[in-house]
């Protein structure tokens, strides 16, 4: 009971500070509902899954604020300029109203890097194939379905925009906002950094878009930072052969974070996460971890989800055993609006 208490306690503190930024908020993205993108639109528990409720309850537990959604465009509008589909409209309603129920916040991703498929072939937004007209038309219609949602955290517009071409990331941001805030005055715009949205690379790609438009003052960036050596977070090399050490995490994240500091803006770093197979690299992650704190930055762990239980950064529980990455994140899944952190019992 003082574990739910505590969770309703917070779930109202978060939604009425939300959009400060003093106010700090760690989660998870659970994973399922964008898999099969060779299978689009695929079918349901066959080649993607969305999550359930038992996950949601423990993550929940743990202290998660914000719990990330990631969708495929290709299956919530199946056809470019027509309608969202129904039942994925039905299951995505679902999981936030699940999370609501639980006082957790939800972000939900659109995962496509930047792109489209049509008759599997991928084309990038702004191309003639996939114009931003379609880009913000899927958007504003995605951000009036969930206009009502109190406890939508974030709509994160693009996830790892990457290889654009003649095709501006920049322009195309502007689009989906244009397009979201002709429904929707209220909810935060969550917005990735072209080349995979990688902190070091930061000012060098996307420093444009602090120029960004949005009439409601309700943009946070978004950065995504893994340590291993390509930074890709397939952590295909040791720790050693990585050229990993305990600061790594903080010196890629720095880059991002000076240039919201410069700018005066909002900052979240959406993906992180280490695997299970040296605990140097939980040292390296619970540094990271720390600046982020001191900076007053939240993020969320990627990730969980029921069908990655074997996935090396996974933090979804094997029957009862933690994952050791739960271990040393649970501590930072709340934290109250003066940076402390609290561990739960």
């Amino acid at each position: 009971m003082k574990n739910i208490l505590l969770t309703i306690t917070i779930f109202f503190i978060t939604l009425a500070v939300r959009s400060q930024s003093s106010n700090i908020n760690f989660g998870v993205t659970l994973c399922g509902a964008e898999f099969g993108q060779n299978n689009l639109p695929g079918i349901l528990n066959t080649n993607y899954t969305y999550p359930v409720t038992e996950e949601i309850n423990y993550f929940s537990e743990k202290g998660a604020q914000i719990i990330q959604l990631p969708i495929r465009w290709e299956r919530v509008q199946r056809k470019l300029g027509g309608p969202l589909d129904a039942m994925e409209m039905s299951h995505i309603v679902k999981f936030v109203d699940d999370c609501a129920a639980r006082g957790v916040m939800v972000t939900l991703i659109m995962q496509n890097y930047g792109r489209y498929k049509i008759n599997n072939i991928e084309y990038i937004i702004g191309s003639p194939e996939v114009t931003r007209a379609n880009y913000k038309d899927v958007w504003m219609k995605l951000a009036y379905a969930l206009r009502n949602k109190r406890n939508i955290f974030a709509l994160s517009i693009m996830s790892e925009p990457n290889n654009m071409g003649a095709y501006s990331w920049f322009e195309s941001a502007q689009q989906a906002i244009d397009g979201i805030r002709q429904v929707d005055a209220v909810h935060t715009i969550l917005v990735d950094g072209d080349n995979f949205s990688g902190p070091e690379t930061w000012v060098a790609y996307n420093d444009q878009l602090k120029y960004l438009r949005d009439p409601s003052d309700n943009i946070m960036f978004n950065a995504h930072c893994y340590f291993d050596e390509d930074r890709t977070g397939n952590y295909k090399r040791s720790y050693d052969a990585s050229g990993a050490n305990p600061m790594t995490g903080v010196n890629r994240i720095s880059p991002f974070i000076n240039w919201l500091h410069a700018n005066n803006v909002k900052g979240f770093v959406g993906e992180f996460g280490v695997p299970n197979n040296d605990p140097r690299w939980l040292v390296t992650m619970e540094n990271f971890l720390n600046y982020l704190m001191r900076n007053r930055i939240g993020g969320c762990y990627w990730a969980a989800g029921r069908w990655w239980k074997d996935y090396a950064l996974s933090i979804e529980p094997t029957g009862n055993s933690e994952k050791p990455q739960m271990n040393v994140f649970a501590k930072y899944l709340i934290a109250s609006n003066n940076s402390s952190v609290v561990a739960r019992n």
